[in-house]
């Protein structure tokens, strides 16, 4: 859950990552404040970063209780933002809380020993967990793909009780409240596309 104040301004980088993993004994979900115990801003793989100068400003506040249809709080504001831009694409970044409620969030395992060929098996390899608020959510997402081959939203999440990880959905529909601060963004970079891609878990 990457979280970074960069180098400048005569000041040094801070990292208030987080990131988590399982118990290989237990099975449960280990989070950790990477920035703390690794002493390191580098990651590896994939990353959906929003970046900011972090000054004053307006931003969008978006508030909602209860979920109505299948969509999760961010694909009803990335398919929001898609109906009524259409071809423009729009990306947006931020903060948001779930403050009541549980949500589905997965942890990855080690790395699997075979080919995971298909989004069933991807989704049978990962471990889900029905986490509970407050939940600190960070995410990035955008209207529509133009032929970059973006992951259009990506979430990740972290807590102050222990509990962290991907999140997809909430749980509880009810009653689940959300609390969330974005800002659009001005550009968009493409970085170290792969040259043979599989759309696994889009």
């Amino acid at each position: 859950m990457p979280n970074v104040s960069t180098r400048g301004d005569g000041k040094p980088e801070v990292n208030h990552s987080y990131s988590a993993k399982l118990n290989p004994a237990t099975g449960e979900c280990i989070l950790e404040n990477y920035g703390e115990k690794y002493k390191t801003c580098d990651f590896a793989l994939l990353a959906n970063l929003y970046i900011s100068e972090g000054k004053p400003g307006k931003v969008v506040e978006v508030r909602s209780s209860r979920r109505t249809g299948q969509s999760n709080f961010v694909s009803c504001m990335r398919e929001a933002l898609d109906r009524h831009y259409g071809k423009k694409p729009v990306g947006m970044g931020g903060t948001f809380l779930i403050q009541k409620g549980k949500a589905k969030i997965h942890v990855m395992p080690e790395f699997s020993p075979c080919p995971l060929n298909g989004d069933e098996a991807v989704n049978n390899w990962l471990k889900f967990f029905d986490m509970s608020a407050p939940l600190i959510c960070q995410s990035v997402y955008v209207s529509r793909d133009l032929g970059f081959d973006l992951r259009v939203e990506h979430t990740h999440c972290f807590s102050h009780h222990g509990e962290g990880g991907h999140y997809h959905y909430d749980t509880t529909p009810d009653t689940v409240e959300y609390l969330g601060y974005f800002l659009p963004a001005e550009h968009l970079y493409r970085i170290d596309r792969p040259e043979q891609i599989h759309k696994l878990g889009w």
